[in-house]
């Protein structure tokens, strides 16, 4: 029985868990390339810091940049510009990428612009996002060379990485709404705290040791003679990238142990939104550095940012480095791996560092304010002074000397390639412990003698002794072992290092729980699985391991241990916390867990454990870890990674490493994919690392009967078992051959014997059904140990090729139950229970095998099967026959006829009847095969599907007792070990052969499809109602109040409106129909067939290049014979079993009619990063293209189009609809296409015809769709359902199937079309036969591109409507044309300014004023800014204009954007689009002369929501522009004409906004037609001229009238002086005629003349 099965599985062990950790390695990544795609949209920029700019913005992921329009004098431009870059990178590589936004200054061709701010992020940030998006986020620029500046203005962006199979849900982008909270949207991951700060990121580079050499030995003998001296041939230094940036050490000449005693300092925002810090050893050369070895600091492992975190630290401690091996090679296969690229094979280095981190305070002075890399000089670290921490421990007295023990108990399933020559083994730790090829002859002549007694030294011995292989099974000569019986080859290591192993102890302490957490999770979901009972109980019983006080006592006791760095005692606190907290949820959950909420619990749970195994990655290392490399000829085959903390020894149990002394099973590769999955030899090992000085505890683990020898160890204890396995099947197989099928058998390997099953030939479901018997089994060790823990047996699943060598499918692991001697052969445990093992291909799975193995002493006999054979050749499909098999039962269909005219099966049900067991768990699976009937009794395959879980399929009758009995219930077990007949009628309906790109050249079936022109019907031209009628009545409307985006949906009064016009609306998914509506399978499924190889990426589950046809049926299971209520129904026929009611299925005109809405987030298909994109709609051979109405460089473009098309199902119902991209030369390109069944659609009774509408009208753009009316279609509905009803009664009261519905009873025409609309939009209430009908909708489907699968390229928002070509036609498609928009003339007029601030100084006086002008424009349309006359010399800030600006635009209402359509450049051939925000752009400006004008200040009035300007000037300031959200705001729109004072800001040198003037505008709105009638001139001009202002006189220029301006600007000012000075002219002009004719004066007197 099942139950006890688990009970009893709680001690087996899973394959998972043993695949896990057999392949599990410290640093295990994922390395194969995948294909990338990062989309980033730059939406707008706001408060850019500067004044007047011209700014572009440059997105950058590593080397690629690409840069959006530049957009002329503004500080919040408007972009909505897409990006995509394309990579195909291993994601590790993809995720450290770093991505950034910054923010350039008037960038052209000739100079490079000034840098205003970036932002950066690394990209696996985003991955790690929900839904690997931020959508719609504000990014915060910082000035990288003045971290002291703060913020420089905001970037709004969406940005989203999609690799294969990821589809990225976007909110609906109907029009932006303006998140004007840009604090609360900011881009940040989840948990990073607003207010980012800079901080100095300080690593600390010390020495490095064990370096490998980089140089072959005959180029250090070339080096010796010309030199003269042999020096180290290895240059180090140490390179460390972080954020995009990387800092360098300097170079050591020629050491193997440099020393450099320097950090790299980096600066940075704290915390960084970079993950992962690079340190790597590189050898500087004058070709090329190489990387030595590459180490990653994950900066989550070393920080916590909880309350009582800590900031990143760590160390001064010893990173390890692997890469590839230590033997220097030219060529080296593996230097990826020393990048860090995958896992390495051997150790390389170690280095000795330290990280730190200092938030800084931007405040203080002495900063310095650049973030360039700064590499210093520190001190050495034994010298560190006691601020740091003692650090005195890291002398080399303090290092321990360890030990290391290994013995080889077995080696099997060695590759025949490498069997013919002797193998030995070798192992290493670190640098130690490695063979160079002179040395280890001598180890090996030395390995037996070498052994003093016991507390004499020990010589290390690092390799075994080689031996030659022996057949394993004589039959295939394929696996070959080495005769380890008697005696097992030991190695012994010594090495020294720092003794760290309280780190490696808490971790095991905290592995430990997670695995016994996981074991009880695994059995949890199995038991979910499989629905047997009470899997909350085992949730529970899994919730006891939390027992933290052992992990608090443990982990306490070296608490005071010198060597323990800042991390190891913050880790040890947060650990603590972390276990604390989990304990008590854990308490919490387990009184809480319910049959009804384990899942959810589950999920909790399962948190937990990630939470664990977090923690227990322990970021400082101590020991290396230990390679095992097999050897042969010298050369190195294959290698083992065994992580040290595995192996570690402690007194304490909890704390030894979990493989610490166990034999273990060991499975070495050659390295990674496909290479790495066939194993080169499996090794039974017995490990143990430990302290020199507990050396006498390394044997306790071995089996009994082993012993020490001098020479090495024999084992005594011989048992003797038999093995049976009893192979039953396997299924859901990897797919091997071209046909799509295999031809498998199992090899089973059990210690050094292996068996083969049989073959099957062509089928992915293997019903082998075999006993393999192993006898004579030879095991060493002691009964009781191997009957709890047997060796483990490995069944590896192979496809047979005729020619060549079997294909390694995959393999699974398996314990055996074990029976001794002395043991009943009986229940419970025997015989065993078949179970599922999961089988693995690498790290991707590859099925799961049925099967039971014992290991007893007890012989049975064995079964044969033989295979059944068949393969013809391959050619044209013309009589399609299918083959439904299960369990070696099935029914063949009669071929169709003929395939092309009609591929539908002529009889509708056939039926088969099957002996199934009762647990579903073990019900084979179905087979339905599709051969092709020829001629001369032939036939040939065409393709194949296999039906794994029959569970869907099986009918149980409904259960009366519940109210609602529609829905049937699952089948209920009776725990007996009877068989069952069930019998499975299959529905077969048809066949759907597609070819998908080119598979199979001989299934081209389909005939060149003709071009059929289809005359376009013209669109009925949208009529003009008056203004608020025009702006609700249109289906844009109803679209955008849908997508609950519509503006005016805000306002209360419009809310009013729409229920008074009433906009009813749609269903818009952003996703496509059939996920919403389970692929409409609710009763025709659809399988597809098969063929040709597997791929062999993880990727390829998508395995849509293999797909030849569909085969689409339906079936249903049933115990027999059928219950007596269903045979006595009416019109019961036997011959139709469970499908009494299915339609027929003879080919069916239908009206196929097309809306294709728009597009978004196109891939660019052009040079420029734009498309040209139109619709091309294929079905069957009908194919129509919208070529001529193509929308110019446009990623996001409205297409507005419905096409009509007729089909005939079956053989024309898949709809194509592609988006191609438009080009003047060459082929238009494929952008990316989507496919839907329209077949499936038509068929499910959720009626995916037409959709329902939400009300019924009879005109208007809301009138019903459908021919057929509300309540015809509920009448049909309900004579198909055999319900009673419609009865529609008085009071709008609706009857169906004693069910009641009310409906509106105020409308008074066609009453009962409105009553069966609610019914109908309630179906799903109905019992039984009810289900979701549905509604009237738009869906959003991804857009692919056959040569890029799995990755969208876009999405198309649309609907399908189909109408029965047999019923009346519907009407004209209602008309989706995109809106044209309106045309409105928006008139400015500058009245006055006032308070403006004075820019200039006058030459004579000194004085300030300014020569004031105005400009403005509306945004996107600077070519066509407007400026008023100079307003010169104005002394006070005042200004007069009485100046006309005349805008004319064309305004999209609902969306609220101003439409214009320019040419990009003269080149461009025709106009592109742009849509953009209305927005008025008003600025004040100094004119100059000889210069150029001085901007002063601007305010920004978006004409949707402005602030109602101030009525007089001293009202006007500057809050109405900083508080703009508290005001009262007005729409232009509404209003139409705006009178007021609106403030002139700009910022100041310390980036605050400041109030620079204040303008007194008019703001007059008209539509075109009312422009007409009332034109008006620019600036003062006819007609309808404005008067010239009344300017003082001091406003005019100096050289045009001099003497005023004389009069004004001197005498005004100066008249005193200039009188003084006058006066004291004349005074010295007396003086002076004084002077001059004193002497004459003065001889005439004397003289007397």
């Amino acid at each position: 029985p099942v139950h006890q099965q688990h009970e009893k599985s709680l001690d087996r062990i899973s394959p998972r868990s043993l695949h896990v950790d057999l392949y599990r390695t410290p640093e295990r990544k994922d390395m194969r390339e995948r294909q990338l795609i990062i989309s980033i949209t730059v939406v707008e920029a706001r408060q850019l810091v500067g004044l007047n700019m011209d700014p572009v913005v440059c997105v950058e992921i590593g080397d690629d940049k690409k840069y959006t329009s530049m957009k002329e004098s503004t500080n919040c431009p408007y972009y909505n510009e897409y990006f995509v870059f394309d990579f195909h990178v291993p994601p590790d590589v993809m995720f450290d990428k770093i991505l950034k936004l910054s923010v350039i200054h008037s960038k052209n061709l000739l100079r490079s612009g000034t840098l205003v701010g970036t932002f950066k992020l690394d990209v696996g940030t985003v991955y790690s996002q929900p839904e690997h998006q931020f959508y719609h986020k504000w990014a915060t620029l910082s000035d990288p060379d003045d971290i002291t500046a703060g913020c420089k203005g905001y970037i709004k962006c969406d940005i989203a990485v999609v690799g294969k199979g990821d589809n990225i849900k976007t909110p609906h982008k109907a029009n932006e709404t303006d998140e004007d909270d840009i604090e609360g949207n900011l881009l940040l991951p989840e948990g990073v705290p607003l207010e980012r700060q800079w901080a100095r990121f300080y690593v600390k580079i010390y020495r490095a040791e064990g370096l490998p050499k980089m140089n072959t030995s005959i180029m250090a003998n070339v080096k010796k003679a010309f030199i003269g001296e042999n020096r180290d041939l290895v240059d180090p230094y140490v390179q460390v990238l972080f954020a995009g940036q990387r800092g360098k050490t300097s170079v050591q000449k020629s050491s193997y142990e440099p020393i450099w005693n320097e950090q790299v300092v980096f600066t940075e925002m704290f915390p960084p939104l970079c993950k992962r810090m690079k340190v790597q050893i590189r050898d500087s050369d004058k070709v090329n550095d190489v990387a030595i070895g590459t180490h990653f600091i994950d900066l989550r492992k070393i920080a916590n940012d909880g309350d009582k975190g800590f900031l990143p630290t760590m160390g001064p401690a010893w990173v390890n480095m692997y890469g590839s091996t230590r033997q220097y090679t030219l060529m080296d296969e593996h230097q990826d791996l020393n990048e860090g690229l995958g896992e390495g094979v051997s150790f390389r280095a170690r280095l000795l560092i330290s990280v730190a981190v200092e938030i800084l305070d931007t405040t203080s002075t002495e900063i310095v304010s650049s973030t360039e890399v700064q590499v210093e000089p520190v001190s050495n670290i034994s010298e560190v002074s006691a601020d740091w921490m003692v650090t005195i421990h890291w002398l080399p007295r303090k290092i321990e000397e360890f030990f290391l023990f290994g013995s080889f108990l077995e080696a099997t399933m060695i590759d025949r390639k490498i069997g013919d020559k002797p193998i030995s083994f070798e192992v290493t730790i670190g640098g130690g412990g490695e063979s160079d090829e002179e040395e280890s002859e001598l180890i090996q002549q030395n390995s037996s003698e070498d052994e003093a007694d016991d507390d004499g030294d020990l010589v290390s011995v690092s390799s075994s002794p080689p031996m030659k292989p022996v057949i394993t099974d004589r039959s295939e000569g394929n696996y070959f072992h080495l005769p380890y019986f008697e005696k097992k080859p030991c190695i012994y290591i010594k090495s020294w290092w720092q003794d760290q192993r309280r780190r490696l102890y808490n971790s095991n302490i905290m592995d430990k729980i997670a695995d016994k957490l996981e074991e009880g999770l695994n059995d949890v979901q199995e038991i979910i699985k499989t629905e047997t009972a009470y899997p909350e109980r085992r949730l529970r019983g899994c919730l006891c391991v939390f027992t933290f006080s052992r992990f608090v006592t443990l982990a306490n006791k070296d608490q005071n241990q010198a060597g323990r760095t800042k991390l190891d005692k913050e880790r040890l606190k947060s650990c603590m916390r972390e276990m604390e907290s989990m304990g008590q949820q854990a308490k919490l959950i387990r009184s809480q867990v319910k049959r009804n909420t384990v899942r959810d619990k589950l999920k909790m749970v399962q948190n937990f454990l990630h939470r664990l195994r977090f923690l227990a990655d322990e970021p400082q290392h101590s020991i290396p870890d230990v390679f095992v490399w097999m050897m042969s000829n010298n050369k190195r085959i294959a290698y083992a990674r065994i992580p040290s903390k595995d192996i570690l020894y402690s007194i304490v149990d909890e704390e030894t490493g979990k493989d610490c002394g166990k034999v273990k099973a060991v499975f070495l590769r050659k390295g990674f994919g496909p290479a790495g999955w066939t194993v080169q030899a499996k090794m039974e090992m017995y490990l143990w690392l430990g302290l020199n000085k507990q050396r006498k505890d390394f044997l306790s683990g071995l089996p009994n009967g082993f012993e020490e020898n001098k020479a090495p160890r024999t084992g005594s204890l011989k048992q003797v078992f038999q093995l049976r396995a009893h192979m039953y099947q396997a299924r859901s197989l990897f797919a091997a051959d071209s046909s799509g099928l295999s031809d498998p058998f199992a090899r089973v390997f059990f210690s050094t014997h292996s068996q083969v099953t049989e073959v099957l030939s062509e089928t992915l479901c293997p019903t082998w059904d075999q006993l393999l018997v192993f006898d004579d089994v030879e095991l060493f060790g002691e009964a009781g140990e191997l009957r709890d823990d047997p060796p483990i047996i490995v069944v590896e699943v192979y496809d047979q090729d005729t020619v060549g060598k079997a294909e390694f499918i995959g393999r699974t692991f398996a314990k055996p139950i074990t029976k001794m001697c002395d043991e009943h052969y009986g229940p419970p445990r025997f015989p065993p229970q078949l179970e599922y093992y999961q089988i693995y291909r690498g790290n991707s799975t590859a099925g799961d095998l049925l099967a039971a193995f014992e290991l007893l002493q007890l012989f049975l006999s064995v079964l044969d099967v033989e295979p059944p054979n068949n393969l013809v050749n391959l050619a044209q499909v013309d009589r399609p026959r299918v083959d439904i098999e299960c369990a070696g039962r099935g029914v063949q269909s009669a071929p169709i006829v003929n395939f092309k005219k009609n591929p539908n099966f002529s009889t509708l049900v056939k039926w088969f009847e099957v002996d199934l067991p009762e647990n579903e768990l073990l019900h084979p699976p179905l087979n339905i095969r599709v051969v092709d009937c020829r001629a001369f009794g032939r036939y040939t395959l065409v393709g194949s599907h296999a039906v794994t879980s029959l569970r869907r399929f099986i009918y149980s009758p409904p259960d009366k007792t519940q109210n609602n009995w529609a829905s049937t219930g699952r089948p209920t077990h009776t725990m007996q070990d009877a068989f069952l007949v069930l019998s499975i009628p299959i529905t077969i309906f048809y066949i759907f052969c597609i070819v998908q790109g080119n598979p199979i050249p001989s299934l081209l079936f389909e005939a060149k499809e003709e071009k059929k022109k289809k005359k376009k019907k013209k669109k009925g031209e949208v009529e003009e109602d008056d203004e608020t009628d025009e702006r609700m009545l249109d289906w844009w409307s109803k679209y955008f109040a849908s997508i609950e985006t519509l503006m005016e949906v805000r306002h209360l009064l419009y809310c009013f409106l729409f229920c008074l016009v009433g906009i009813w609306l749609y269903s818009v998914y952003n996703k496509e129909l059939e996920a919403e509506y389970d692929n409409f399978e609710d009763w025709l499924h659809t399988f597809n067939l098969y063929r040709g190889k597997a791929g062999d990426d993880d990727e390829a589950a998508l395995d849509d290049d293999r797909i030849v046809g569909r085969f689409k049926g339906s079936m249903c299971m049933y115990k027999l014979p059928l219950s007596e209520e269903f045979t006595r129904e009416a019109g019961f026929d036997p011959n139709m079993g469970m499908f009494q009611s299915i339609p027929h299925n003879d080919p069916i005109n239908v009206l196929v009619r097309v809306f294709v809405v728009r597009a978004t987030d196109l891939h660019p298909a052009d040079v420029n990063g734009k498309a040209d994109p139109y619709v091309v709609i294929k079905l069957g051979k009908s194919e129509l293209k919208d070529k001529e109405n193509y929308i110019s460089k446009q990623l996001n473009p409205v297409f507005g189009k419905a096409f009509d098309m007729e089909a005939t199902f079956p053989m024309e119902s898949m709809l194509t609809v592609s988006v191609y991209d438009w080009d003047l030369v060459g082929t238009d390109d494929l952008i990316g296409e989507t496919k839907i069944d329209l077949e499936n659609r038509y068929y499910s009774k959720h009626r995916a015809t037409c959709g329902i509408a939400n009300n019924y009208s009879v005109h208007g753009y809301n009138m019903w769709r459908d021919p057929m009316k509300p309540s015809q279609i509920l009448a049909k509905l309900c004579k198909e359902g055999k319900l009673d009803g419609p009865h529609y009664g008085p009071g709008g009261r609706v009857k169906v199937a004693n069910r009641i519905f009310m409906g509106a009873t105020e409308i008074e025409d066609e009453t009962d079309e409105h009553l069966a609309l609610t019914v109908l939009k309630h179906w799903e209430e109905i019992p039984r036969v009810g289900c979701k009908l549905i509604p009237e909708h738009v869906e959003t489907r991804p857009l692919l591109h056959p040569e890029k699968p799995g990755i969208e390229q876009g999405r198309i928002e649309m609907w399908v409507d189909m109408f029965p070509m047999d019923m009346p036609a519907p009407g004209p498609a209602i008309d989706i044309s995109p809106r044209k928009p309106k045309k409105y003339e928006l008139r400015v007029v500058i009245w006055n300014t006032d308070e403006v601030i004075l820019e200039d100084d006058d030459y004579f006086t000194g004085e300030k004023s300014s020569d004031i002008f105005v400009r403005g424009w509306l945004k996107g349309q600077q070519e066509d800014k407007q400026d008023t006359d100079v307003h010169y010399h104005s002394l006070t800030g005042e200004g007069n204009f009485n100046w006309r600006f005349v805008f004319p635009f064309d305004y999209l209402i609902a969306e609220e954007k101003i439409v214009i359509s320019k040419k990009e450049s003269m080149f461009s051939w025709d106009e592109t689009e742009y849509k953009i925000p209305a927005r008025l752009t008003l600025q004040v400006w100094d004119a100059d002369h000889f210069s150029a004008d001085d901007f002063l200040g601007a305010i920004e009035l978006d004409l949707n929501r402005f602030p109602r300007g101030a009525k007089t000037a001293k009202q006007c300031s500057i809050g109405m522009v900083q508080n703009e959200a508290e005001l009262t705001c007005i729409s232009i729109f509404k209003q139409k004409r705006v009178k007021g004072w609106w403030p002139f800001v700009a910022r100041d040198e310390n980036d605050e906004m400041e109030l620079t003037g204040k303008v007194e505008a008019e703001l007059h709105l008209m539509s075109a037609e009312e422009a007409e009638k009332s034109p008006v001139g620019l600036g003062r001009n006819e007609p309808d001229p404005l008067e010239k202002p009344n300017r003082p006189d001091t406003s005019l220029m100096w050289f045009v009238n001099p003497l005023k301006s004389i009069r004004y600007f001197i005498w005004h000012n100066y008249r005193w002086l200039i009188l003084k000075a006058l006066g004291l002219l004349l005074l010295l002009l007396l003086l002076g005629l004084f002077l001059y004719s004193f002497p004459g004066y003065l001889v005439k007197k004397m003289l007397g003349a």
